[in-house]
């Protein structure tokens, strides 16, 4: 494995919060661990918890629930932002984005919220096995059990 997908994985890992498996030959996910997570989310500049904001908002732009889901558990989990800020995001860009954008940004933070802190009144943490399932998905159109 060369230097850059090693940077690129430690940081996917660093973001996402758990172990993210090496997959080879996907040229989707090559582009994904070596440019976005081992250049992009590597240059200075910006604090994680503002990329993840701003990550937050594009995909609240995008009205797409699962990614807002999947960067809403890594916020909490990395201690990027807070339940109560993740529900103020969905309040503000509300009024941005529309309505429905926002409601469906909040109802990602409240699921993922509800699934937390149940997982954590059992004594476990988040599902890590179904969140790398859903990363690796998200950016290599498929999941780690089906490679």
């Amino acid at each position: 494995m060369d230097e850059l997908r090693k940077k690129g994985l430690a940081k996917m890992n660093e973001v996402y919060g758990w172990e993210m498996p090496n997959i080879e030959g996907d040229p989707f996910f090559d582009l994904t661990v070596d440019h976005l997570f081992g250049t992009i989310w590597n240059r200075p500049g910006l604090t994680m918890r503002d990329k993840r904001i701003m990550t937050l908002t594009a995909v609240a732009a995008l009205g797409n629930a699962d990614l807002a889901e999947i960067q809403a558990n890594a916020a909490l989990h990395n201690g990027e932002l807070t339940g109560d800020e993740l529900k103020e995001m969905a309040v503000f860009l509300t009024q941005y984005l529309g309505f429905p954008l926002g409601s469906k940004l909040d109802g990602a933070v409240s699921k993922v919220v509800k699934k937390r802190k149940k997982a954590a009144e059992r004594g476990e943490s988040e599902d890590k096995k179904a969140n790398v399932n859903a990363a690796v998905h998200m950016h290599s159109g498929g999941t780690v059990h089906d490679k």
